[in-house]
């Protein structure tokens, strides 16, 4: 007797703790299971990130933002993926050349697609230093798009100006690149820079603004242009770019 109730207490503790492993292993399968679909469904997410464009029926003429890092791109699928122009880095500051800028501008012309080029504006450095930096390298064609003034904050220059002068700056930068080019330029703020600067409402160009999925609600005017995706993947270049619309004529802000 002795035996057997020494037996039956030493095979209860062997139960349970049979029974806390088959808890553990169906809280473990559980788990397993919710992993797999978070991560199923973040795979989803940037798959459909990669290839999300407005439609085209709401905004007709389409297009790419591009620079060094899309390494060699090829235009024609580019033109084949729906972009109608293109707008390629060429400047940055007062001595930065995009080392792919040339080829770009050339070859997306010679597949179809009207170029524009893109200044990345710089507080630390003279608006004139930055003109004579982009009159050098970006010539002037009556083709040509107009140019674009990229305004972000940038972790290489810790200046913040005052807005007036920042005003100042880019109003000279801006008379000098325009005499270049003989056409007016675009701003494009980024949403931090504006909401410090409200530079939309103490320079009168026509903007370009950024927000990814969603139409930009900053600025001081209804915008002209929205970079609506800087995620988007394409066959034919290295990375992701950045997809623009344009404002379609007599839409309403």
């Amino acid at each position: 007797m002795a035996t057997g109730a020494a037996s039956s207490r030493n095979r209860k503790p062997a139960r349970i703790a049979a029974d806390w492993r088959g808890v553990l292993a169906r809280w473990l399968r559980r788990i397993g299971g919710v992993l797999l679909l978070l991560i199923l469904a973040v795979g989803l997410a940037i798959w459909w990130a990669a290839r999300w464009t407005p439609p085209r029926e709401q905004y007709p003429i389409q297009g790419v933002t591009i620079d060094a890092a899309n390494g060699a791109v090829h235009w024609g699928s580019i033109k084949a993926a729906g972009a109608d122009f293109a707008y390629v880095m060429a400047t940055d500051g007062t001595a930065g050349l995009d080392p792919m800028f040339a080829r770009n501008m050339t070859a997306a012309r010679e597949a179809g697609i009207q170029t524009g080029a893109i200044h990345r504006y710089s507080l630390c450095q003279l608006a004139t230093d930055q003109a004579a930096n982009f009159i050098r390298h970006v010539p002037r064609r009556a083709d040509a798009l107009p140019a674009v003034v990229w305004l972000d904050y940038d972790d290489r220059c810790p200046d913040r100006p005052t807005r007036a002068l920042l005003l100042s700056e880019l109003a000279t930068f801006l008379a000098q690149i325009e005499a270049h080019m003989g056409k007016r330029s675009l701003i494009a703020p980024g949403p931090a820079f504006e909401a410090d600067y409200k530079v939309t409402e103490g320079i009168a160009r026509t903007t370009w603004l950024r927000r990814d999925f969603f139409e930009p609600d900053y600025g001081a005017h209804p915008w002209a242009m929205w970079q609506a995706n800087n995620y988007v993947r394409l066959s034919g270049a290295d990375g992701t770019v950045g997809w623009n619309v344009l404002r379609s004529e007599g839409e309403a802000p």
